[in-house]
Formats: structure tokens, sequence, C-alpha cells
């Protein structure tokens, strides 16, 4: 049996809550969503939170919910290392994308880098940082920076949910952003099978993004524009809506919601399993030649949603797709996250030049992911451990 790079957990107890939703009256636009909802913005402490149909969806509303833009401002900075639908979703939105070099240790945004930028370019209007497999950038800084330029913040934590910055708060919280949106694709920390959330403490923002998931609908009579078509004689028309903003379908299920609440009570139980997989992954590997750990003794405050080695392959007289080919022979399959965004012929055809982010193209030439997982057994786990050890010290 082949193991993977990661995977998700679903237990008795999920399957009972998913059933149960099943039977209720409601499956799609029901209760269990604002529970969900509410029951996240307690975790992460956050005022609002706005439940979606994919992260990706949640970007892209995340953004829309900031306001019109403006000629003069129409750029956000973000990361080249990072899954394309980031950089899409500032498209999506009549943006363009400005890729900032990262840190080779953190392999999030590069804080230096970020402020030159800033003290430069006068076009940009937020900053997207991502917290690369599951460790949050310096986000305290970034934010001091952004609001002294008076711009956005939104953070892309795909892989950082249960996570927490230095200062011991948890990311979602937005205490260092005007928006956090999460994932909960199977393989991240818990599952709604696809779906994402975004949080924020803005009523301004919340109630945008309420309207931007739903095809840009109000329903909240107080908020109809048209009394006329409305109201009867003062009395709200009970099959009136309107559509005050061009929207999207961006809307998650109760179905999918039931699983969230339900993966929700298993949070801690899974964020201390991937800890520990890291811990003995650092261990273990910390001595080996040719090889560096970026994010190494990051994993207290990490959600550890990707385990990423660096090989350098050149003194190995390894390529990486061999090692990959000779690790899925042992039935191990790994990964590489990711392809820096401007080397994809899209971006390319768009003009990106990629002479500024020396350190995401290292990066991306060496890095693997292997297996790390909450199902992922002592057993498995040494069993890569050794054969990652015998391959390379051939």
């Amino acid at each position: 049996m082949k193991i993977p790079y990661g995977k998700h957990y679903i237990d008795r107890s999920d399957i009972l809550s998913v059933t149960n939703a099943l039977k209720n009256k409601l499956i799609t636009q029901g209760p269990l969503i604002e529970k969900f909802e509410n029951k996240v913005c307690k975790l992460v402490k956050a005022k609002y939170a706005v439940a979606v149909s994919s992260c990706s969806a949640g970007l892209h509303i995340a953004i829309a919910s900031l306001g019109r833009n403006s000629q003069n401002k129409n750029q956000i900075i973000t990361s080249p290392i990072s899954f394309v639908s980031t950089a899409n979703a500032i498209i999506h939105n009549n943006l363009k994308p400005v890729f900032l070099d990262i840190n080779k240790s953190t392999l999030n945004l590069d804080i230096d880098e970020l402020r030159k930028t800033l003290d430069k370019n006068k076009r940009i209007k937020a900053i997207m940082p991502v917290h690369l497999a599951g460790n949050p950038l310096d986000s305290k800084k970034l934010y001091t920076y952004a609001k002294k330029k008076k711009l956005y913040v939104i953070e892309d934590a795909a892989h950082s949910f249960g996570a927490k910055y230095e200062d011991g708060s948890i990311v979602g919280s937005c205490k260092y952003s005007d928006v956090t949106v999460f994932s909960f694709h199977p393989v991240k920390t818990i599952t709604t099978g696809e779906g994402g959330i975004v949080t924020t403490n803005s009523k301004e923002i919340y109630q945008k993004l309420l309207k931007l998931r739903s095809h840009g609908i109000e329903k909240n009579y107080k908020s109809w524009r048209d009394r006329k078509l409305g109201f009867t004689k003062e009395n709200k028309n009970m099959w009136y809506y309107e559509m005050q903003d061009l929207g999207f379908n961006y809307r998650i299920t109760d179905i999918q919601c039931a699983l969230g609440i339900s993966q929700l009570s298993k949070l801690n139980k899974i964020i201390n399993k991937r800890k520990k997989i890291a811990k003995l992954y650092d261990d273990s590997f910390k001595n080996l030649e040719n090889t560096f750990i970026p994010q190494f003794k990051r994993r207290e405050k990490s959600s550890n949603h990707l385990y990423i080695l660096n090989f350098d392959f050149i003194k190995l007289k390894l390529s990486r797709n061999q090692l990959m080919k000779k690790l899925l022979n042992k039935n191990i399959i790994t990964q590489v996250h990711y392809i820096p965004i401007p080397l994809h012929p899209y971006f390319k055809k768009r003009g990106y030049k990629i002479a500024s982010i020396k350190n995401a193209l290292e990066y991306y030439s060496q890095a693997l992911s292997i297996p790390i997982f909450y199902n992922l057994s002592d057993k498995k786990q040494k069993y890569v451990i050794d054969c990652i050890k015998r391959i390379i010290k051939k």
C-alpha cells in the first residue's frame, strides 16, 4: 500500500455527523453553515466568518470585498511559492500580482525585501502573504509596514488552520490582517471535502463577503435599495430579494459543514500528531549530508501541513525525478510545493520575469515534500526515513 505525501483523516464520528445532516430538511443552505462559521470564529477569535466552496473562492471574494480598484493602486504583492490560485485570485479581480522573493529559512515572503518594495512602489493596493506549509510569516512586522502605507493585508492561510503567530495568537484572528482565508481541502489540517472559510473583524467586509458568496444578492430587507419593489404598504414582500452587486455561487453546503463541525473537535489532536511527525523528521534528517531542512525549529507554532526537505541534487549526483521514482518504487509518494508561479506559461506570456526571485528558484530546484498526515504510523514514518537515508547515502 502506497504512503501518500498527505491525506485526510475521517473517523466514525465524522461519518455519523454527515449521515445525520443528510437526514435534515435542508442539506444545502441550512443551519449548519452558520453553526460551523460561529465555531470557527470562536476558535480563531475573529468577529466574523464566511464559509465558502473553496479556498480559491475565498481568496477571490476576499480581494473583491476590499472595494473598487483605482488605476494608481492596482497591484497586490504575494509570494511566488504558492499554488496558482493565490495569483489567479488577484487577476480575477483585475489586479496585477507582484511576486517578491522568499526567505530561504521560512519559505515565506522576505520582509526586508517587502519593505524596500513598499518604499519604491506606489501602486500597491494590498499584500497577500502565504503561510507556506503551515508556518506563519512574521505577520506583525508585515502588518506594521502595510498600515504605514495604508495597504490591506489578506492572509493566504490555506495551509495554516490551527497555526499560531509568534505571540501565541491564532492565525485567523485577523490580529495582523484585514482578512484571512483558509482551505479545508482533504489534505489540509481538517476537511469539509472541498471548502474554505474567510475570517475578518470588519463588519463592512463581512457584509460584502456574504453578498459576493451568493450572486451579489441581498436578502436582508433593512439593506434593500428599492423600497417600492421590496415593500407593499410598508410590509416587506415575502418573495423579494435584490442583486446589488455582481457576485458568484461560492456557497458551501450543510453536508460539508456537518463534516467540518465534527472535524473541528479533533483539531488539537491532529495538530499535535503532525507536530510530532515533523519533529521526528527534523531529528532524523538534521545531519544528513547534502540536505537542508527549511523551517527547522519552527514546528511549535506551525500547523505542519507539509514537511519539506531541500536536497542538493548536484552534489548527490541524483536528479529529483530519480529520487521521486526510487521512493515511489518503495511505495512512498512525494510531491513538490510549488513550481514558482512566474514559471508557468500563462505568467510568462504576461511578461513576468524571474531575475528578482533567486531564492524562490533555488528553493524550487531542491524542494521535495515527503509524507505527513495524522494517521501516518511510527512504523511507516521510520520506513520513509530509512528509505530516504539509504538512497541519499549510496
